[in-house]
């Protein structure tokens, strides 16, 4: 039986990207790697909308997250950490084992901060050193207006802006230079097709700046020597040459196919398959959902277990479950990197069948048709 992979990470991987990385992975000190670390670094600033400097660190998306912090903060400087979900609490909880004095900025899972509750954390915390976002929340399927916070930040601090666009970068619409960010990371296994293993951080001047004068203990994770080695064309540690080789490859997809058409793509996507799961009777679980993956309640009556068994044994379909407190209370599907309309139209029958096994009503073929229509509705050129 054929696997399709819905997860929110990892996430389906191009054969083309497999291909290049089942080649012998080459010295990463030769003028072959060089030109392979530039050439990554080039294109990721265009995903990332960033003129500035761009790393890869051979890292987990959360060792990116640390990466910032202990790059461009001091012992007991002040940060304001937003948590509306399992990741935003990571920053919280980074930023408290590292000694710094966070301000934690807590909503319910599945609603987003807005500009206005920043600011007034920024009021009651002038001299905050960097305040800490997410784009996308995974684990609610939450999308943060970056954009507008941003703006709020910038209107009443000087504080660093730093987001975690681990599941957003080369999927959702983010523009590094335009909103003002100064750091910000994507994770390899999200939107940039790639197996797990690469951290990617973009850096504005103000944060290269940063990285000078914090005094953190770092060494591995330091922003500022990695900055310093790409200025060579190399990286401090022995990098993952193979997994580089790959970024390469699926780099090259997304820039081909064009960053803002990228964008559509996911909005389109996210569209289908929040109508798809309305028509076959279950109610989004956020209240600003992100188009890089839709969270949705279970019904009372069907069990997680039984519902995750039946999708992989019936269909070789692969969806996530909750996390923390709504763990087995709902499902996460992705709809994000290597995805287009026809998965999205697979992943929805695959749920009705598998939601019809477990004893749950649908209407046959309601969700595939919702999403069929909402797809093409959403899109400029009448594809699905």
């Amino acid at each position: 039986m054929k696997q399709r992979l819905f997860t929110p990470g990892p996430t389906p991987v191009p054969h083309t990207v497999l291909l290049r990385m089942a080649e012998q992975p080459i010295y990463h000190r030769s003028p072959e790697f060089r030109a392979l670390h530039d050439r990554v670094r080039k294109a990721c600033q265009k995903v990332f909308q960033a003129s500035g400097q761009v790393v890869v660190l051979a890292s987990s998306g959360t060792g990116g997250m640390e990466s910032i912090l202990v790059s461009l903060t001091s012992p007991g400087d002040g940060i304001i950490a937003v948590n509306g979900g399992k990741f935003g609490a990571r920053w919280a909880e980074m930023g408290r084992r590292f000694g710094l004095s966070v301000q934690e900025i807590t909503i319910p899972w599945g609603e987003a901060v807005s500009p206005e509750r920043l600011a007034d954390g920024l009021r009651r915390a002038p001299r905050t050193q960097a305040v800490c976002l997410t784009h996308c929340e995974t684990s609610t399927g939450t999308v943060t207006d970056v954009r507008s916070c941003a703006e709020a930040i910038r209107a009443c601090s000087d504080a660093l802006i730093c987001v975690d666009g681990v599941s957003s970068v080369g999927g959702l619409e983010l523009r590094f230079d335009e909103w003002g960010i100064d750091a910000c990371v994507a994770g390899s296994q999200k939107a940039l097709m790639v197996p797990p293993g690469l951290a990617v951080v973009a850096l504005s001047e103000r944060a290269v700046g940063a990285t000078a004068r914090a005094t953190m203990p770092r060494f591995a994770l330091d922003l500022g020597r990695a900055v310093a080695s790409a200025a060579t064309g190399d990286t401090p540690w022995t990098p993952a040459s193979t997994l580089l080789a790959g970024l390469d490859v699926a780099l090259e997809m997304l820039n081909q196919e064009g960053i803002e058409r990228v964008w559509a793509r996911h909005r389109r996507l996210g569209a289908g398959v929040r109508a798809g799961v309305r028509a076959l009777g279950l109610e989004l679980f956020s209240h600003f959902p992100s188009d890089a993956v839709t969270a949705a309640w279970l019904p009372r009556e069907v069990s997680w277990d039984a519902l995750r068994d039946a999708l992989r044994s019936r269909c070789g379909v692969t969806f996530a479950g909750g996390q923390g407190e709504f763990s087995g209370r709902i499902i996460r599907i992705s709809h994000l990197g290597y995805v287009d309309g026809y998965d999205v139209l697979a992943a929805l029958a695959a749920l009705e069948e598998a939601l019809g096994a477990c004893g749950f009503t649908v209407n046959r073929g309601a969700g595939v048709a919702a999403a069929h229509d909402a797809m093409l509705e959403s899109g400029t050129d009448r594809r699905v």
